[in-house]
């Protein structure tokens, strides 16, 4: 398992990745900047690697973080979203898991800050 770390200009969240091709993938192509983009509580934004989902998924939890072909978009899921039912976040459609953070309440709450069009990055 690999750490990276993803950043904004206040904020910075460690995020251990899984084994999966597409998170080593995404590793491999670090540092990566960025322009988040805001759907519910989830925060997206494209990254320079194309591939199609390993195991699709739409079952996601707080925490959970998810990489979105049709986008090429890495995906932070730290609540609901416009189509989640419960306190569950759901994707806007399958998804990769790709790696996980630790969703404390204030690390959350600062999550809950960043705004679409903000910049961000990936780094290791």
């Amino acid at each position: 398992m690999k750490k990276i770390n993803f950043e904004t200009k206040i904020f910075s969240l460690e995020i251990i990745l899984n084994e999966t091709n597409i998170a080593q993938k995404i590793y491999n192509s670090l540092p990566i900047n960025s322009v988040a983009n805001i759907w519910g509580e989830e925060i997206y934004f494209s990254v320079p690697v194309v591939l199609k989902n390993e195991i699709s998924t739409t079952d996601v939890e707080i925490g959970d973080i998810g990489y979105w072909p049709e986008g090429n978009s890495f995906c932070i899921f730290f609540g609901r979203t416009q189509i989640s039912t419960t306190d569950k976040p759901v994707p806007y459609s399958e998804i990769t898991l790709i790696g996980k953070f630790e969703p404390k309440k204030e690390v959350v709450a600062q999550l809950k800050k960043i705004r679409s069009g903000e910049k961000v990055r990936l780094i290791k």
